[in-house]
């Protein structure tokens, strides 16, 4: 079953939800970036996270950057998410990793860090993109991003993510959900979905299970007349290519290039969400010296 993603509203309009799976999507991440079992996890969150982030936008060009600062040995973490699905991301030390914690859980907090900052920039297409950020609370990702809601956006927000990682650092099942409280609900209903949360325990379990968002959705907010809006299809892609690389070689500047091209003859760019190489040769670097000569002349 591939990764995806539904939103879903109740029919009273008190109650929004969205719920996901990414397991292969985080296997991809994991494939990728050579994780540890714990920064799988804390990368993994984040990514499940960005993509039901994203999919809150409203038009298909707007962009959702994730970005976890915080003080643990993780260091940042960087999420990119598309209105569409698709998602990409890395973590500054994919090796990093930590014993599991007295409770047999992977400590993802303590890879991350309990102080720092979570940042979300939105770019919708306007002069300039809009900026939320909140202190992280606990590291474990969830938990920051429901507070991120609560006290950059005022909106109350109860939020799962989990990664389970198998014994040969597979993703064995990954997935989340963000359930939004809306102006009319009844504190009788949120005791409702405070139940519901409870009994259905980890989400990563319930995916484990072979549960889809559809069946997740019902264990949680069963009580609920609840609608489902869309289905979208989840993967991880980056965008890179080398027209964009070359476009970043551009903004360096002549001096920059020019020593590049005597120091090295060369230039190579790694693409931090997907590892790709791509090589300049000398010859190729002076056609962009040229170009840019051009441009200044005319």
């Amino acid at each position: 079953m591939k990764d995806y993603l539904i939103k879903a509203i109740d029919k009273l309009g008190r109650i929004r939800a969205y719920v996901a799976t990414t397991t292969d999507l985080v296997e991809k991440a994991r494939t990728t970036h050579d994780t540890s079992a714990t920064a799988t996890a804390a990368l993994g969150r984040s990514l499940t996270a960005a993509t039901m982030m994203g999919a809150m936008m409203k038009n298909e060009k707007d962009v959702l950057t994730l970005r976890i600062a915080g003080e643990g040995p993780a260091g940042n973490i960087y999420v990119v998410a598309r209105h569409n699905g698709v998602v990409k991301g890395y973590i500054d030390n994919p090796h990093a990793d930590l014993p599991i914690r007295q409770d047999g859980k992977l400590d993802v907090g303590g890879l991350v860090g309990n102080r720092g900052t979570l940042t979300v920039i939105m770019d919708l297409g306007l002069k300039e993109p809009y900026v939320g950020q909140s202190q992280l609370i606990s590291g474990e990702i969830a938990e920051d991003i429901a507070n991120f809601y609560a006290y950059s956006e005022q909106q109350p927000s109860a939020v799962g993510l989990g990664v389970l990682v198998d014994r040969d650092l597979s993703v064995k099942a990954a997935g989340g959900y963000i359930i939004q409280l809306l102006p009319g609900v009844a504190d009788k209903d949120i005791d409702k979905i405070e139940e519901g949360l409870r009994k259905a325990g980890p989400v990563s379990a319930m995916i484990d299970k072979g549960m889809s968002p559809e069946d997740i959705l019902d264990e949680i907010l069963g009580d609920f007349q609840m609608e489902i809006l869309d289905r979208m299809e989840l993967e991880f892609k980056c965008d890179c290519s080398r027209e964009k690389i070359e476009r970043v070689i551009i903004s360096l500047g002549k001096k920059e290039i020019e020593d590049m091209i005597e120091e090295d003859g060369e230039a190579e760019v790694v693409c931090h969400f997907c590892n790709t190489k791509h090589k300049f040769t000398e010859e190729e670097l002076n056609k962009i010296l040229v170009s840019i000569t051009c441009e200044n002349v005319t």
